[in-house]
């Protein structure tokens, strides 16, 4: 394992965001993580970011509360930031087992998987997959799947399909325009915000859009046998809150923490405190 490689953001009025390094996953590659070590025997949590954003910019508003309490490992998935790089086409699985990899690498045991967005497709397939590294899962601003009407699933996967060759092409202000927005912060931290995003590998961003479109665990989302709390946003026009909560009906025991707020409510330090409380139900229930 390398050494930190990036340095904390400077000034801005923001939060602390920790240190980033280079972590090299054995047969897979060279991710990315952003860390705190948190309370002596803390539980780990695994912040799983969004699609466009990084671990960076999904959970700079939460680093610092989350660290008063817990172990936090958040890293780069692959394609984005400097997660890790792969030639073949992107898969939401694989994005699971860099994180079973990564859990290994660093000898944490099982952890708390927290998925935001996309991050939340992740977080139940590291369970599914890995299911002795996964004590619980917290779930917010996501689903079991993102497009149940098949018209609406036709047209976002027509969408990316058509976005793939200039992502490839190396277009990357194009593919930018048909991306959704990302939370990026205000002020001069936008700087640093625009310097992670320009790390992606555009074609795969835009594969894993396409991962997203396709993404359905709603014949197996009631075998998660794991405490579960599920963060809803429910003013989200990008994951719908009847999603959200259906995602909730649909795990045995999950519990329901609603926000009122949107698909960036990550952007908004007033999200803290509910994720807070949602990793410590989460928490005291795997005791």
């Amino acid at each position: 394992m390398a050494a930190a490689v990036s340095s904390p953001l400077p000034g801005f009025g923001r939060p602390p965001i920790p240190y980033g390094r280079r972590v090299e996953l054995p047969r897979r590659g060279t991710t990315f993580l952003r860390e705190l070590p948190g309370p002596p025997g803390a539980p780990t949590l695994l912040l799983l970011h969004g699609w466009v954003a990084t671990g960076g910019l999904n959970w700079f508003h939460n680093f610092e509360p989350l660290s008063e309490h817990f172990r936090v490992i958040a890293p780069d998935l692959r394609g984005h930031g400097r997660g890790l790089r792969h030639r073949s086409v992107f898969r939401l699985a694989e994005c699971a087992d860099d994180c079973a990899a990564t859990i290994l690498e660093l000898g944490t045991g099982p952890v708390i998987a927290v998925g935001y967005s996309m991050g939340g497709p992740v977080a139940q397939l590291l369970w599914r997959r890995h299911r002795d590294l996964v004590d619980g899962l917290v779930l917010c601003a996501t689903s079991a799947g993102f497009f149940p009407e098949r018209r609406s699933r036709l047209l976002f996967q027509a969408a990316m399909l058509a976005t793939v060759a200039t992502a490839r092409a190396g277009v990357q202000r194009r593919v930018l325009g048909v991306l959704p927005l990302v939370p990026l912060p205000s002020g001069g931290m936008s700087l640093w915000a625009a310097g992670e995003m320009r790390r992606h590998d555009w074609r795969m961003i835009v594969e894993a859009g396409h991962s997203i479109s396709t993404y359905h665990a709603r014949r197996w989302i009631g075998d998660i046998d794991v405490p579960t709390a599920v963060v809803c946003t429910t003013e989200d026009r990008g994951v719908s809150p009847s999603l959200q909560v259906a995602a909730a009906e649909a795990i045995p025991r999950a519990r329901l923490y609603p926000v009122a707020d949107g698909h960036l409510a990550c952007a908004n330090p007033r999200f803290t405190e509910p994720l807070l409380t949602a990793c410590h139900d989460v928490a005291d229930r795997g005791r």
